[in-house]
């Protein structure tokens, strides 16, 4: 993507591990009692060979299909000083709000996060007033970018009930009162997370053309 100084794999499986390192990437295997892929991320974030990078980024794998703007979007709420923790989110139809497996996300006047959720946000009260509610429906990408300091205490806080309630590991650090900027992108994923066996078919099948189409962008 050229977003970043230094990519780096962080997996807890060494069959991954050595496809990767195959590939010619980068590889570090961590610990496998990781709850979180932002878990996963600190352990790395903390080892002596990075201690020099000052924002730190996280593209969750399951998510493989994010374009470049959706990572610079992310970086640039936090490498601007706005904000300690960046992410990214589409307008999306709504449509998706009836899909759980689909993150909704809705945000201050700032782009600050008000709340991340399963459930359809913002709910439409009276049908008069869809016109006002669609244009909001934020479908919320799995990137992450963080300062060192909102990393570390990130990872410091015990699981919130919410984050175990809604399986969001980012309701963690916005219920403990920290800031996360949501940068809105352009870039509609061709599909969003691989959860299912039905998913990785449909990736499969959907991985050429994009590469090829990244390759070139």
């Amino acid at each position: 993507m050229g977003v970043a100084d230094r990519c780096v794999v962080a997996t807890e499986s060494a069959a991954v591990a050595d496809a990767v390192r195959a590939s010619g990437a980068e590889c570090v295997l961590t610990d496998e009692g990781h709850l979180s892929g932002t878990d996963r991320v600190a352990e790395v974030a903390r080892r002596p060979e990075f201690a020099g990078y000052d924002v730190v980024v996280n593209v969750q794998g399951d998510e493989p299909f994010l374009g470049a703007e959706a990572v610079r979007g992310a970086i640039a709420q936090v490498a601007g000083g706005n904000f300690e923790i960046g992410t990214t989110a589409v307008a999306a139809t709504p449509a998706i709000l009836a899909r759980p497996e689909i993150v909704k996300v809705v945000t201050d006047d700032a782009g600050r996060a008000l709340y991340f959720s399963r459930a359809p946000i913002p709910w439409l009260r009276d049908e008069a007033d869809r016109s006002t509610r669609d244009p909001l429906v934020r479908q919320h990408l799995g990137v992450y970018a963080y300062t060192r300091t909102a990393l570390a205490a990130w990872v410091a806080l015990p699981p919130h009930p919410l984050e175990i309630a809604e399986r969001l590991e980012q309701l963690r650090p916005l219920a403990a009162g920290r800031s996360i900027g949501v940068a809105l992108t352009p870039e509609v994923p061709p599909m969003g997370g691989i959860d299912t066996e039905d998913d990785l078919v449909r990736a499969n099948s959907v991985w050429p053309e994009f590469a090829e189409a990244t390759s070139h962008g």
